[in-house]
């Protein structure tokens, strides 16, 4: 098992360092996706926000130009239904409107059910997986030739502590986040040698937001970290201070 990363304490992102970097972030209506997308923005970054939900892509849009950042582009999606073809032709979109792609954050998941796997449903599960594994897979596919196009790009998933050692009763949702471990793995294996692509994971903790309000409704959210609180990580992993570091688990400094 690898050793858990964490950033210097006193890291902080220089002004503008995401300038002119395109960067795309599924499961950016809200949580912790939202908090990313409008802290990338802050920083200059041009961002493709995805996700089902069109209410909350609209108003993350209308808070970050409120700001004076970039303008972003909404693309919605729901990936419990999206083909290959689909992302086929978000690739199409990306490189006609982009040409290149320097950031790929993989947030966007589902909670599945907390129950155990003899009462686990059938349907749920694959539901469960499609969103949280599968989709991962094939929108990296549709977008690994973007990503190459820079000489400095950076994946980024998202990740969990049950996708490093399996919990009872957490299904699909843990089964999808080790092997979303595995396939970041691979893929900074494979990718490592002639592509400036690297690639890494980041398991943010406990935050205040709606999956955890699912899986701990008797939980006190006071105190749960904010989204904004642990997205630090992720900017230095999309940043080119993190340049060279790839295959690595990350998650925030806890105080």
């Amino acid at each position: 098992m690898q050793d858990i990363q964490t950033i210097k304490t006193e890291w902080e992102p220089r002004t503008q360092q995401l300038q002119d970097r395109v960067i795309l972030i599924s499961g950016a209506a809200g949580g912790i996706g939202r908090a990313l997308a409008t802290a990338c923005a802050a920083q200059g970054a041009s961002l493709v926000l995805l996700d089902k939900n069109v209410r909350g892509l609209e108003s993350a849009y209308d808070e970050i130009v409120a700001a004076g950042h970039p303008e972003p582009a909404l693309y919605p999606m729901d990936l419990k239904g999206a083909t290959a073809e689909d992302y086929q032709t978000l690739g199409g979109v990306l490189d006609k409107e982009f040409g290149r792609l320097h950031g790929l954050v993989h947030n966007a998941a589902v909670l599945g059910a907390l129950t155990p796997i003899d009462s686990y449903d059938d349907a749920l599960w694959f539901e469960t997986l499609q969103i949280n594994l599968n989709a991962p897979y094939l929108l990296t596919k549709a977008c690994l030739e973007l990503l190459y196009r820079p000489d400095d790009a950076s994946i980024v998933f998202t990740s969990d502590s049950s996708g490093r050692r399996g919990k009872a009763y957490w299904g699909a949702y843990a089964v999808s986040k080790a092997g979303l471990e595995g396939f970041m793995q691979l893929l900074a294996e494979e990718l490592e040698t002639n592509t400036g692509v690297r690639v890494n994971s980041v398991d943010p903790g406990p935050a205040r937001t709606a999956m955890r309000v699912i899986a701990y409704p008797a939980e006190n959210r006071k105190l749960l970290c904010d989204p904004e609180d642990v997205i630090k990580p992720f900017l230095y992993l999309l940043g080119p201070e993190s340049r060279g570091i790839t295959g690595q688990q990350f998650a925030p400094r806890r105080h």
